[in-house]
């Protein structure tokens, strides 16, 4: 009779042990998620229009102060200025759909596919120049983002709100901040009143540098929403990281907003969007590689395609623009090689 209840016990400790097992074994992929491949398609759909309405932001916004100029008016009183905003929240929030979908690395290189775009839209709207070796920049810009896309990984390093929040309290991360908020004071309040105007790298720092901000703040606001509706103890939690989030990326979206449309009237769109990528998109992701540690999933294969994607779009972006005031084209090649013959 005594051994009935032993092995009724033994039974039950065998299933909890299974039980422990299998929670042990969830928890640990629970660090490595990969997204379903419909939620990887949505994402990468999602990412690659919102890249090209971004791209189109910044020629209209130009063209809308370039209007506004000529009549004497504020830009605020141009409706294509206004076209041009409203499809930069449209990107913004295409971007953020597409955060919460896919890791980081993989949404923000796409933002390449925009300059091409951009490139291509001023050299109708704003008559900017777009010789040969610029359509063979675009043309590298989309490979480049091509291989990007094959070789970004494809799995979440932070999945909730808990790894979330020992991500944000990691004293690299936290040093990461401060240094970058260190550059961002130095820039906006003692070197953009005195050299923004003449150096486009003034500007395209200070809204690079925020990028640090906006983008883990988005994919932040996504990974807390997921508990805020749940009754449970941490649900209070997640909205207060929620709220938090949500302010830091309001000003930073702002901010952003301000010393665009100032580096726009003093520069030429192409030459912001492009240069402005490169930047953005390199510290973007060491800011996502220091607080996600999503290339944690990355092999070495991996590794060196995404190296290589990313210095093929750099590539692109610069025979786009360095090369923007030559008179290059396949008619005047053709009259060379005639004369040399």
């Amino acid at each position: 009779a005594g051994r009935v209840p032993r092995a009724g016990a033994g039974k039950k400790g065998g299933a909890g042990g299974m039980g422990t097992a299998a929670a042990a074994a969830a928890a640990a992929g629970e660090g490595a998620r990969s997204p379903s491949p419909a939620a990887v398609s949505l994402g990468l759909g999602v990412a690659v229009v919102s890249s090209l309405v971004n791209g189109s932001t910044f020629v209209l916004q130009k063209k809308g102060i370039v209007r506004a100029k000529r009549r004497g008016t504020s830009y605020l009183t141009d409706i294509v200025w206004w076209a041009g905003t409203i499809a930069m929240a449209v990107g913004q929030i295409g971007n953020f759909l597409a955060y919460t979908a896919v890791p980081t690395v993989l949404v923000t290189p796409l933002g390449a596919l925009g300059v091409p775009f951009g490139s291509i839209l001023a050299s109708y709207l704003l008559k900017e120049k777009l010789n040969i070796l610029g359509k063979l920049g675009c043309l590298l810009s989309c490979a480049g983002s091509v291989v990007l896309i094959i070789h970004s990984p494809k799995s979440e390093s932070v999945t909730t709100q808990a790894e979330l929040e020992e991500k944000l309290t990691n004293p690299v991360f936290v040093g990461y901040l401060c240094i970058v908020l260190l550059m961002l004071l130095l820039l906006i309040f003692w070197i953009a009143p005195a050299h923004g105007p003449t150096n486009i790298m003034v500007y395209i720092s200070i809204c690079s540098l925020l990028g640090s901000f906006t983008v883990p703040s988005t994919k932040g606001i996504g990974l807390a929403a997921q508990d805020i509706f749940h009754n449970n103890p941490s649900s209070q939690r997640a909205l207060c990281l929620c709220l938090v989030l949500l302010a830091v990326l309001g000003c930073s979206i702002i901010i952003q907003f301000r010393y665009i449309n100032k580096a726009l009237e003093c520069f030429d769109s192409s030459v912001f969007g492009a240069i402005y990528y490169v930047v953005f998109t390199t510290l973007v992701l060491l800011a996502s590689a220091i607080l996600f540690r999503e290339w944690s999933n990355v092999g070495l294969v991996d590794f060196l395609g995404m190296a290589c994607g990313f210095t093929t779009v750099s590539v692109g972006i610069v025979l786009i623009q360095v090369f923007k005031e030559f008179n290059f084209n396949l008619g005047e090649m053709n009259k060379s090689n005639m004369k040399t013959d």
